[in-house]
């Protein structure tokens, strides 16, 4: 193929969300194609009482502004991904972060439902088409989509699926559900 008759690849903006210590970061460091942008700071003292580190005692950092990263799905796709942090203490950041998404993939984790649903009413306000990964971490409980579906109070439209936050193929599969969902919102809305 003649490489100036290549089409130009398009592009666009996924955001990573959830609760803290969902696997924001670790998601788009595992798929990511680039080295990722990571702004995580040191879990300190400041942290009891605010941030909840019960169920999550043996993280040290966490993220303070946003994760980067990179993924090209196809020849003629690119993704840019954005991740939240996930503490209340940064959510003002949210809105800014999600400026020209197409849309976002909320982790959960089931051990910890509760930190899931300031994302999930985050992003139905702002009408942005969101999907619910559940992470499955080793050792935490499994339940099927129309349970996680019912316990978040979802519309039937919402996709839930499972994901390995590690892993760069399950991730990958998460991203490309997405943004055909978002896709199909965003080509369905009338004019």
């Amino acid at each position: 193929m003649d490489p100036s008759a290549r089409r130009a690849a398009a592009s666009t903006k996924i955001v990573i969300s959830g609760g803290f210590g969902a696997g924001k970061t670790t998601f788009v460091g595992a798929v990511s194609e680039i080295m990722p942008l990571r702004t995580e700071a040191l879990v300190t003292n400041a942290s009891d009482g605010v941030d909840g580190l019960e169920a999550t005692p043996s993280k040290t950092t966490t993220t303070v502004a946003m994760d980067f990263g990179r993924i090209t799905l196809d020849d003629d796709l690119v993704l840019y991904l954005f991740g939240t942090p996930g503490q209340r203490r940064f959510w003002f950041m949210w809105d800014d972060l999600i400026r020209g998404a197409i849309g976002a993939v909320i982790l959960v984790d089931v051990r910890r439902l509760q930190d899931s649903f300031a994302a999930v009413d985050f992003f139905e306000a702002r009408h942005l088409p969101f999907l619910i990964a559940v992470n499955e971490f080793d050792g935490a409980p499994r339940y099927s989509a129309q349970a996680v579906r019912k316990a978040l109070a979802l519309s039937d439209h919402i996709p839930v699926m499972s994901v390995d936050a590690r892993d760069r193929n399950s991730g990958r599969a998460a991203l490309i559900e997405v943004t055909e969902y978002a896709l199909d919102v965003l080509t369905s809305l009338p004019g």
